[in-house]
């Protein structure tokens, strides 16, 4: 079966992140026509142009994932442009560094501050769906189907120092994933597949103080991350961007509500 992307239409938000500008790049670079949607038109801009210069064909959005009136403009111009909609990548998201729980206790963690990474990271995939899914249900489809590939987390799967909001928020992002592949795969007669990638560590901008020194070497957290994952490092951004674009694709027609753990092994391994 075809692993090639040529003639199908990707939105990824969150596409200005490491993650989810790996994404961008590696869906473009497998040959489909790329949405980059952020919040900052300056930055998407940019996204956009790299993918262009690189040869792909490329257009950036700038929205908040969770206005749908943004989302329902988007959709309208996406579908000017290119006339179809095969592919959603939700990679937006991320931790509130107030939503942690480190120097403060759990009981003084503010409720607005769980509330804002709850909605950022569940309503921030929900949204999308529901403003682009329906576009995702329309004659004829592509080989293989359309895909709806979500960006879950460790924290959703273990329990995570720290991290209360965030996992919490990933957990309700995994079923969301698994209801959605059943409702949405009845809708369209297993024609569109709804799964998620589980990233384990990856170093970026947002956990970089977490996990590294300023000289690069590993904080005490990073040396405990590194201890209980079987590989033995950290992973790239480019390693979950392969597992998108092969959910994204054809070759990945018959997967369907699973959540593919991308950790080295983290999950796996209990420390004993």
């Amino acid at each position: 079966m075809s692993t090639t992307l040529e003639g199908r239409v990707a939105l990824v938000t969150g596409a200005t992140g490491a993650l989810g500008g790996a994404a961008a790049r590696a869906l473009s670079a497998a040959g489909a026509a790329v949405g980059v949607l952020s919040r900052s038109a300056e930055t998407t801009a940019a996204m956009a142009d790299e993918l262009r210069a690189a040869g792909g064909d490329a257009h950036g959005f700038a929205a908040d994932v969770l206005d749908v009136g943004q989302l329902e403009s988007v959709r309208a111009e996406a579908i000017s442009r290119w006339g179809r909609l095969d592919i959603l990548v939700n990679a937006a998201g991320g931790n509130i560094p107030a939503a942690t729980v480190g120097e403060r206790s759990f009981f003084d963690v503010p409720l607005d501050a769980l509330d804002d990474v709850i909605s950022l990271n569940l309503r921030g995939t929900l949204i999308p769906i529901r403003v682009f899914g329906a576009e995702m249900l329309t004659e004829p489809y592509p080989e293989g189907g359309r895909s709806i590939v979500n960006f879950s987390s460790m924290s959703s799967r273990r329990a995570l120092s720290r991290v209360v909001g965030y996992g919490v928020a990933k957990a309700a992002v995994d079923n969301l994933t698994r209801w959605l592949a059943v409702e949405l795969g009845r809708a369209s007669g297993g024609r569109l597949r709804v799964n998620a990638v589980a990233p384990g560590f990856f170093v970026g901008e947002q956990n970089r103080a977490l996990l590294l020194n300023p000289d690069g070497s590993r904080t005490e957290r990073g040396e405990a991350v590194i201890t209980h994952t079987p590989a033995g490092r950290f992973g790239e951004p480019a390693e979950v961007a392969a597992a998108v674009v092969w959910l994204a694709g054809p070759a990945a027609s018959f997967v369907t509500g699973s959540v593919l753990p991308i950790d080295g092994g983290f999950e796996a391994f209990s420390g004993v």
